[in-house]
């Protein structure tokens, strides 16, 4: 199968505007991949949370909204399922998630087991982390979901024979980048022999140059380049 890796721009907070992108990107790929995958938080933004409950819930949304249901109707729209980060509500708890969106139905839905997502020194009971990391069947493969740290918290939990994909939101410029995707390419061989990494661009607060990377046996097997909205398209 194929697997597009969108390394997009985000706007922090503005929902509209990540759709916007999401949908740009699945039309860019409509009959070229069968799946296509966004960075940690993509749809509302690595940085849209304040930490205020009361603010922060109307920013989260949970799996039966309606900006779900938009998500759903472009994989039937543009024939293209869709993997993306976002800000889960789920009663009166928040998570990072990573939704698996195949054939206009949610699939499967992982909540980040690391904390470094949030200020955990002041965040409240409400901003949670999620306790599985079972790994899911797409299109006949075995396929693994980490969010960002939590190959460098936990990666003996992420251990797998099939795919993993690794949703990230990191903020290094394009030099240290370089040095870093070696040591992100070494540190997902602990976990599984091949990788799919993606990364998000944004400005604020700090800028964030994006990039998109398919990992294999711990080298870099491919890639795109840094700061401009790409795809990278894997056939695995």
């Amino acid at each position: 199968m194929k697997i597009g890796l969108a390394a997009y721009a985000f706007e922090n907070g503005d929902i509209a505007f990540n759709l916007h992108q999401i949908e740009k990107a699945i039309a860019a790929v409509s009959g070229k991949a069968d799946l296509l995958c966004f960075g940690e938080t993509f749809l509302q933004g690595f940085d849209a949370l304040t930490w205020q409950y009361e603010r922060d819930k109307d920013v989260a949304v949970s799996q039966d909204s309606p900006v779900m249901e938009q998500l759903k109707a472009l994989t039937v729209q543009y024939g293209v399922d869709l993997l993306f980060g976002y800000v889960e509500r789920d009663s009166e708890r928040i998570y990072s998630s990573c939704a698996v969106i195949e054939r206009g139905a949610l699939l499967h839905n992982y909540r980040r087991i690391s904390r470094g997502w949030k200020e955990y020194d002041i965040t409240d009971g409400h901003y949670c982390e999620g306790t599985s990391t079972a790994p899911f069947l797409y299109r006949g493969r075995t396929v693994m979901i980490a969010l960002c740290g939590d190959l460098w918290d936990f990666p003996e939990r992420f251990a797998t024979d099939g795919l993993l994909i690794w949703p990230v939101y990191v903020n290094y410029d394009p030099e240290e980048w370089t040095a870093a995707a070696v040591e992100y390419a070494q540190q997902a061989r602990l976990a599984a022999r091949e990788t799919l990494m993606v990364n998000s661009l944004s400005r604020e607060p700090l800028p964030s140059y994006g990039g998109a990377f398919h990992f294999c046996d711990g080298a870099i097997a491919a890639s795109v380049p840094l700061g401009r909205d790409e795809i990278l398209i894997v056939e695995v």
